[in-house]
Formats: C-alpha cells, sequence, structure tokens
C-alpha cells in the first residue's frame, strides 16, 4: 500500500487554528501577530528532531514593553540582540526557552533575547507574558509545549489541550468569607494551577480566614515548618513535600501552611446530604468545604485540572463540568482515586521532576495571571 501524501504546511496550519478555535482562542487575522503565533506554534508541535533528541524552544510573540520594564517585573539581567543574517528558522534553534528566547515583531525585525539564568517554569511563563505584553510558545524539553498570553495558558500533552484561565478571572468571581485575603487566595490558586496541577501534582489546599472553623480533621503528620504561599523561595520546598504526602494542607489567613497530611473527617449530615464528587480527593473535599462553609477549599487532580469548592459547592473548576453537581461524570475531574483514605496503587513511582530544577520558580509570582 502506498503511503499518505504528508499535510501541507498551510493545510495543518489552518487545522491548528481550528482547533485552538474549539477551546476559545481564535487566531482569525484580526491582530497583525496572529499569524506569527500559528507559525511559531506549528513549530514547538513540530520540530526537528536530531540524533534522536527533541530540541526545547521558546519564542515571544510581538512584545509591546521595552527593555528596562522587562527587567524591573522579572528581575533577570536580559540582553537582547539582533538576529543579524540569519533566517528565523535558524534562529530557532538557538532559543531553547529557558534562557535564551526568539523575539518576533509584526514588521520583521526579529531579535534574541537571552536571560542569565533559566526561566521556563510554567509560572515563569505567566510572568515573563505579563512583563512584556507579549504572548508566550514554549516547548519545554519534558516535552510539554504550552501558549501563555492575556487568554490565561494552553497546555498541550497527552495529545490534547488543556485551558487554564487568567487567575484573576477565578479569583474575581469567587465568594470570600469574613477575614479572607483576596490576595493570598490568588497566590494559593496560582500555585495550585502553575505548580502543582503544571507538573500532575495532586493535592487539596484549605484555605479560611476566620478562626471559627466547623470542619473536622486528623492531624497525621507532626507540625510542618511555617512555609508562606506568598514567598517565593518557600515555594519549592512546598511543592516537594506535596508531591510526596497524601491527605489535605491547611493555610491560615496569611497564607502560611499550618498542616500537612490531615484526613478530612465530614460530619454524619454531609456523608448523608452531600453527593459525592468525582472521586475521593473532590468527595472529601467537598464535604469538609460544606462542613466548614467558611473555608476555600482547592482541589488539584493529579491530571491537572483545579476545582474550588466552598459551602458544599464548585465555584470554580478548570475542567468542563456538566452544570449539575450532583451528577457528574468521575472523568471530568480527572484522576483522584489515590488520595490519603485509599490505599496507594501499585504501580510504578511517578516522577515528579518533569521540569528542571533551574528553570522553578526563578521568578518572582506576584502576577496571578
Amino acid at each position: 500500500m502506498g503511503r499518505h501524501p504528508a499535510p501541507s504546511v498551510e493545510g495543518r496550519q489552518r487545522r491548528l487554528v481550528e482547533e485552538l478555535g474549539e477551546i476559545g482562542l481564535h487566531l482569525d487575522g484580526s491582530r497583525a501577530w496572529h499569524h506569527l503565533l500559528v507559525e511559531e506554534l506549528d513549530y514547538a508541535l513540530r520540530p526537528k528532531v536530531h540524533e534522536r533528541r527533541v530540541p526545547s524552544f521558546g519564542v515571544f510573540i510581538a512584545p509591546i514593553r521595552d527593555l528596562e520594564a522587562w527587567k524591573r517585573a522579572t528581575e533577570l539581567g536580559i540582553e537582547i540582540r539582533p538576529l543579524g543574517p540569519y533566517h528565523t528558522e535558524v534562529g530557532r534553534r538557538f532559543a531553547d526557552g529557558l534562557s535564551s528566547w526568539l523575539l518576533r515583531h509584526a514588521d520583521g525585525t526579529d531579535q534574541w533575547a537571552v536571560f542569565d539564568r533559566p526561566a521556563g517554569s510554567e509560572r515563569d511563563l505567566v510572568v515573563l507574558a505579563g512583563a512584556f505584553g507579549a504572548t508566550v510558545v514554549q516547548r519545554h524539553p519534558s516535552g510539554v509545549v504550552r501558549v501563555v498570553g492575556e487568554f490565561g495558558v494552553l497546555r498541550w500533552e497527552a495529545m490534547r489541550w488543556h485551558h487554564e484561565p487568567p487567575i484573576s478571572t477565578w479569583v474575581d468571581a469567587l465568594p470570600l468569607g469574613a477575614g479572607d485575603d483576596r490576595r493570598v487566595l490568588g497566590l494559593l490558586l496560582a500555585f495550585a494551577v502553575h505548580d502543582l496541577g503544571a507538573r500532575n501534582i495532586g493535592a487539596t489546599l484549605v484555605y479560611r480566614g476566620g478562626t471559627d472553623g466547623r470542619g473536622s480533621y486528623e492531624a497525621r503528620l507532626p507540625k510542618p515548618p511555617e512555609l508562606r504561599i506568598g514567598r517565593p523561595p518557600d515555594l519549592a520546598p512546598l511543592r516537594h513535600v506535596l508531591s510526596q504526602v497524601d491527605g489535605a494542607t491547611m493555610f491560615d489567613v496569611d497564607g502560611v501552611m499550618t498542616e500537612i497530611g490531615v484526613r478530612l473527617v465530614p460530619s454524619t449530615e454531609a456523608e448523608s446530604d452531600v453527593a459525592g464528587l468525582g472521586g475521593m480527593r473532590h468527595t472529601s473535599a467537598r464535604r469538609y468545604s460544606f462542613d466548614d462553609p467558611a473555608a476555600t477549599v482547592v482541589v488539584v487532580s493529579e491530571d491537572g485540572p483545579v476545582t474550588v469548592l466552598r459551602g458544599g459547592r464548585r465555584v470554580g473548576s478548570s475542567a468542563p463540568l456538566p452544570p449539575d453537581e450532583d451528577d457528574l461524570d468521575p472523568d471530568d475531574l480527572g484522576d483522584d482515586d489515590d488520595d490519603a483514605e485509599a490505599e496507594p496503587a501499585a504501580t510504578a513511582p511517578r516522577s515528579t521532576a518533569s521540569e528542571p530544577g533551574p528553570t522553578e520558580g526563578a521568578l518572582n509570582p506576584a502576577g496571578t495571571r
């Protein structure tokens, strides 16, 4: 049998535009840089393999702010260099998407940006996109392709697109209780999405501003260090420990971790009146939020989606879910049957080092895009 002819670049890119349009990113040519984004994303999805090595890659599309603004916002040392006589296709080979980046402008004056240290985690990309006023395309060394911009984050992994909306849209829509700090809640949500979900680390994070908690839980581990969600150096150890423990993690009004690895204990009323939600992790979180209506519970599924619960109800989610919360398909929420109350599955351990250490948390996480 003869081989099917390879699709043309134009046809492939047309289908890519259609795919992105289906998830809400419309690249219809209404902005001068749309075609650049399509070209670079097409390359990131299908890079040229050399000696069985698939290269990483990164590009900023249509940055609008000046160099000094970039430096102030990122605290990086940044050099901008002309592409010179090189064609863009050659220039891509020098852009690793960590420390060196291609800059593409609608007027055709392409450049390089070289950083003084790597900045390539998803959290970093969110900060960079905001600082540069650009749309970022990256193929990470782990193989994940990301597009980051004013629309949030798009991830291509496991042969499908996943969309994380801007964190600010979540936080602005969440109901707050007495004493809650919207800024701290935003930082906690950004950590859940860009640090845990992006690395497939499942977790349950409980935040509450008041001291009159009614929810019951069982502390099973010693008191942890007082790691603070708003302190950048604390995020790496916090992320690392959450990749190794089951159960929920408790945070106070200031975003300080107070307990880790706790078992959420539902009341009899919650068990009888509150329906399950997906798997065990989501169900226990939902019932806890019913028992403690002043708490905001953030649940990160092992395969990425993030759900926010309050008062026994889902108030936000990055996964498309049916409107009837009492009749949800567990597949919509991701696999979370390995929560603290369940015996660990007898499977090979999952590596949590999906992104190289030097790229993690390199930039100030204040941006909650």
